[in-house]
């Protein structure tokens, strides 16, 4: 019985050292020629970072999540609205606006048609079924201070009862962000696809505020005025977080400013003394 085991662990000690040759030649081999191995450079998406809480989005989910707060924001409703709305759509459809579902479930919150909640072509359009949770959330007893979870399952009368607890921390830090009450909060990578759509990076604002925030509009930029500083990061990161459509390549917010990045996540900045005010935000889109 003894043969059998020098056996194997001649065999493992044989493909360690092949491991080990491969390794040192490869090594070798990158400092002879300079050469080295290639990264993937990472993919297009959104990140929130909030205090210790850092979260991805792809492009996608993070221009739903942009049009769930917004519609929370145009309704009056506190961040902690959007916390439950978002934390809702990552469990019920990973914040993407599935035509499929459990039964005849669809939508971003998985709304049923045959349940009242409206027609298949209602609840496919992100800000109507936006509409349609937020409406049935504030008739939740308790809904400002209960626990999101359980809120959130009123709401929905999940199979799954207890699912949308995993989503809460990063759904908080969305909601901060995407309100304004975390400024320089979200920052994204775009290589750039569609031509950029200046009337609807406008139109999320004048939405979203009411005239709260004005948005004018010129050659590839938006600047956007506000007298409150949280409405002013709010827009501007509502927008940013739609830039899979929109385009965005650039956003200065008073004295922070941010350049978008293909390959990298870039960092918020200080924007040259004196050249910004504090009530004046520019949102610069693809050419």
């Amino acid at each position: 019985m003894a043969r059998p085991r020098r056996s194997a662990a001649t065999l493992v000690s044989l493909v360690v050292a092949v491991v080990l040759l491969v390794a040192g030649f490869g090594w070798l081999w990158s400092k002879i020629t300079g050469s080295g191995p290639t990264l993937m450079p990472p993919s297009e998406q959104c990140v929130v970072t909030v205090g210790e809480v850092s979260d991805e989005l792809t492009l996608e989910q993070a221009s739903n999540a942009s049009v769930i707060v917004a519609e929370g924001l145009r309704r009056g409703l506190p961040a902690r609205a959007a916390s439950i709305a978002l934390a809702t759509a990552l469990q019920e459809s990973n914040l993407r606006n599935i035509d499929y579902g459990d039964r005849d479930s669809v939508g971003l919150f998985q709304q049923r048609p045959s349940q009242g909640w409206g027609t298949v072509h209602q609840i496919m359009d992100p800000w109507y079924s936006s509409g349609k949770f937020y409406e049935h959330l504030v008739q939740v007893n308790g809904w400002q201070a209960g626990d999101i979870n359980d809120v959130a399952q009123k709401v929905q009368r999940s199979g799954v009862p207890d699912g949308y607890r995993k989503h809460v921390e990063v759904s908080r830090a969305w909601a901060s962000a995407l309100t304004g009450h975390s400024p320089a909060a979200v920052r994204c990578i775009d290589r750039g696809g569609d031509s950029p759509d200046t009337k609807r990076a406008t139109a999320i604002v004048q939405r979203a505020f009411n005239g709260s925030v004005k948005a004018s509009q010129g050659q590839a930029q938006i600047t956007l005025n506000s007298s409150d500083p949280t409405k002013l990061w709010a827009a501007t990161q509502l927008v940013l977080s739609t830039t899979e459509t929109t385009g965005v390549t650039a956003v200065s917010v008073g004295d922070r400013t941010l350049h978008l990045s293909a390959t990298e996540l870039a960092q918020w900045s200080a924007a040259s003394a004196g050249t910004k005010k504090p009530t004046e935000a520019t949102i610069t889109l693809r050419a």
